[in-house]
């Protein structure tokens, strides 16, 4: 059995403005650095053998906050794009707030929560879920095979997206996944790859 643990990054520079940010590449807030020295803290009892972030800077800071206040900056580390936030297209780098008000309550939930709703020239969840279940299948979930605990540092739909599969949430109520800025979900896998306990370490910040 090995440990999964999933983080969200914390507050980065858009969430605070409430602009929808997606793929852009956006720096953490103090109180993002803030929420990944929090995480930390909830892992002082795990010993990490591998990690993992996406390619953009809020993920690998949060990460990085992490190593640093468990003094294990020496952790084997992997970038990955495939790890990387939903591309919101024509709505990416607006504020997601205005955007409500324009396209209706209705159609804004369903735009940021369902599994397969289209964004105009970005990706839906379903989208996301096609990259990041085969890199999680084909390369981390082959580190927790061997026993290596593992920490993901990524982003709200990415790690939605792979809860999704993790929880064995079926389409409909993909809607009900929720994890918050710097909130930290600890999985227990299985020698042959299948989930046994889920904890949900601490509450998130919502953005």
């Amino acid at each position: 059995m090995a440990y999964l643990v999933l983080v969200r990054h914390g507050q980065s520079e858009w969430n605070a403005l409430g602009l929808w940010t997606g793929q852009e590449d956006v720096a953490l807030t103090e109180q993002g650095r803030a929420e990944a020295r929090a995480a930390a803290e909830h892992l002082r009892d795990i010993t990490l053998h591998k990690a993992y972030a996406s390619g953009l800077s809020r993920a690998q800071q949060t990460l990085e906050e992490i190593k640093s206040a468990l003094s294990h900056t020496e952790l084997e580390t992997t970038h990955h794009d495939a790890l990387n936030e939903r591309h919101y297209g024509d709505y990416q780098a607006k504020n997601k707030w205005e955007i409500k008000d324009t396209i209706g309550e209705e159609e804004f939930t369903k735009l940021r929560r369902t599994w397969d709703h289209p964004v105009p020239n970005g990706e839906t969840l379903k989208d996301v879920h096609a990259r990041v279940l085969p890199y999680y299948q084909e390369t981390i979930l082959e580190d927790l095979k061997e026993g290596k605990n593992v920490i993901v540092a990524a982003h709200g739909n990415t790690l939605r997206a792979l809860m999704k599969d993790l929880d064995e949430v079926d389409d409909d109520h993909v809607h009900e996944l929720e994890i918050g800025t710097g909130e930290v979900v600890m999985y227990e896998i299985n020698e042959d790859g299948s989930v046994g306990n889920k904890q949900v370490l601490n509450q998130g910040g919502k953005a």
